[in-house]
């Protein structure tokens, strides 16, 4: 009789065919092998030094190569006291570990400590191991603990949130808007996936306008179209013969200025790209 390979499936009778193994295989290929926290409890939290000796790590639910782990409580890690003129980094992590004896899987929260140095600490060595291909002990590391002499200086949180579907679908819509053309009774067309806004229109000029310097102009971005703080909304517009070339530029604010050359009843294309907020 051939091995029935089915996991979600029922195999008859009380045979507990479906293993911890085969749920994390499932979550590992479609959330990924790496460790996240996820966003459903206290995921914008940080760790916190509670004194000088431990270190707060709040209530996460994680998840590391397909496998959830459910931090029910914030819970205190010990670290060992710093020394006078000396600095390092501790790391904690959530250790994995699998006795091969009984078949029980654990994690843990530990503290990794680092080597002292008074000029160049480093991390600790961790257990990198993968637990799908083997590995019986694995770390993953959720926080860096600096200290400088006794002092704890900071905290570093290691481990990113990993983003729910909901917030991958709303990011990958589409959200269309538009903006007024400057000397024209006509809209730029604005679409918005995610982060980047395209600018697209093929329009009428109404009025004459020769701006050789970047001029402010009434008309402006609105808001969820605007630039990032690092950059610009560029607009390009021109027309067959080129007599009209125009650059609109877009700034955080929402606010434009106007560089270039149009004339009445030209047909002008104008498109544009940018990142924003």
């Amino acid at each position: 009789m051939a091995t029935n390979l089915l996991v979600t499936g029922s195999h008859g009778g009380d045979d507990p065919h479906v293993e911890s193994k085969h749920d994390a295989l499932m979550h590992a290929a479609m959330l990924g092998r790496g460790g996240y926290i996820l966003k459903t409890r206290n995921w914008t939290m940080k760790p916190t030094a509670k004194d000088a000796n431990n270190i707060t790590i709040p209530a996460w639910d994680l998840v590391v190569e397909g496998r959830q782990i459910y931090i029910a409580a914030p819970t205190d890690v010990n670290i060992q006291s710093g020394s006078q003129g000396q600095k390092r980094r501790d790391l904690i992590v959530a250790r994995y570990a699998l006795n091969s004896g009984t078949g029980v899987e654990t994690v843990t929260l530990e503290a990794i400590k680092g080597k002292p140095s008074a000029a160049t600490p480093a991390d600790p060595g961790i257990e990198t191991g993968s637990i799908i291909g083997g590995a019986i002990v694995s770390d993953l590391p959720l926080c860096r603990v600096n200290l400088d002499g006794i002092t704890i200086t900071s905290i570093d949180t290691l481990v990113n949130v990993m983003q729910p579907l909901e917030d991958v679908w709303d990011s990958l819509t589409p959200v269309t808007g538009q903006v007024r053309m400057p000397y024209s009774d006509r809209y730029i067309t604005l679409v918005r996936v995610g982060r980047i806004v395209t600018a697209c229109a093929y329009i009428t000029l109404t009025s004459n306008f020769n701006q050789v310097g970047n001029v402010s102009v009434s008309e402006t971005i609105p808001e969820g179209f605007r630039p990032s703080g690092d950059s610009r909304a560029v607009m390009r517009g021109t027309d067959n013969s080129g007599a009209t070339s125009f650059y609109l530029y877009g700034t955080p604010e929402g606010k434009m200025v106007l560089n270039g050359t149009g004339y009445t009843g030209r047909f002008v294309g104008i498109s544009g790209c940018w990142i924003t907020a």
